[in-house]
């Protein structure tokens, strides 16, 4: 964990909902917030932040993550894509962020669009990778189905009996994930597996990170029930999403109707797998360079 140690302030803001969120903060100059994805914590973008040392970079764990509050709450009401969005609002607020740079990946992304959805005027531009809106029905096809097994698994009860709380389990869990969403070529590092397993092991820590997974109906029917907005009620926020070319969950066609939900985007194909910000880290950073340069006073930097 050593890229993110150099200069780093560890912090806690205050309870949003109950909830409060612990966060890396690195570096001066224009700002970035960067939300990590599932199965993940805030050490997911330490590479990405040691490239950001021009800017004000700051890595929260998402609420029910890491070393952030986790609660048994309803999870609808508390762990849905605009709770969370709360919390990241509320961050934001706190540590007076001025229209920083928006980074998400996986569930990260979704948070991170629905935080741009609710306060666009906090939000300088927006940095994504999948999953995205757009997917639609196709995420019912059969040979989706095959990849999204762990959405309907991780809405059991079953899950957190064969899971939580147990070391072994947890490890095999994640280690399929990491290893079998990868690209080619990269392997997570065992020092890294080793944290996360510490991370999602304690009693009631796995539960609270598949609590997104048990808001309504699930993650794969509201990516279903997805339909494009109006013209002109698209996202106006400036958007560069990052496509991987071997993401076995988001086939590079699946980028076809982003224009339909965003006014103001631009989409890069990147070769990697499903955990761009940990194997194609320098496409990242330069994306998130590039936002917080929109508009920016040069003495900022």
């Amino acid at each position: 964990m050593s890229s993110l140690s150099h200069g780093r302030q560890v912090g806690r803001t205050s309870a949003i909902d109950g909830f409060r969120l612990t966060y890396d903060r690195v570096g001066v100059g224009a700002p970035a917030v960067l939300l990590h994805g599932w199965p993940s914590d805030r050490t997911e973008y330490r590479e990405v932040v040691a490239l950001l040392d021009m800017l004000d970079v700051v890595v929260p764990d998402l609420r029910g993550f890491g070393e952030s509050d986790k609660h048994a709450e309803d999870a609808a009401t508390f762990y849905s894509a605009d709770a969370q969005a709360r919390g990241v609002i509320g961050l934001i607020e706190e540590l007076r962020l001025d229209r920083p740079v928006l980074g998400g990946h996986d569930i990260g992304s979704r948070i991170a669009v629905a935080v741009a959805r609710l306060r666009p005027d906090l939000i300088r531009g927006l940095v994504l990778t999948p999953p995205l809106p757009g997917i639609g029905a196709r995420i019912l096809s059969s040979e989706a189905q095959q990849q999204f097994w762990y959405v309907s698994f991780n809405q059991l009860g079953l899950a957190d009996e064969l899971i939580d709380g147990n070391p072994d389990a947890v490890r095999a869990f994640l280690r399929h994930f990491w290893s079998h969403w990868s690209g080619p070529g990269f392997t997570l590092a065992d020092d890294h597996l080793d944290h996360l397993v510490s991370v999602y092991s304690p009693p009631g820590a796995f539960t609270a990170s598949v609590a997104w997974y048990r808001v309504g109906a699930g993650g794969v029917a509201r990516i279903a029930a997805e339909r494009a907005p109006a013209p002109n009620r698209r996202l106006a926020v400036p958007t560069a999403v990052l496509w991987p070319t071997d993401d076995v969950l988001f086939p590079r066609s699946w980028a076809d109707r982003l224009p339909h939900y965003f006014a103001d985007i631009e989409v890069h194909f990147v070769d990697a797998g499903h955990f761009v910000p940990l194997e194609s880290p320098r496409r990242f950073a330069d994306a998130v360079i590039d936002a917080a340069g929109r508009n920016q006073p040069r003495s900022a930097y």
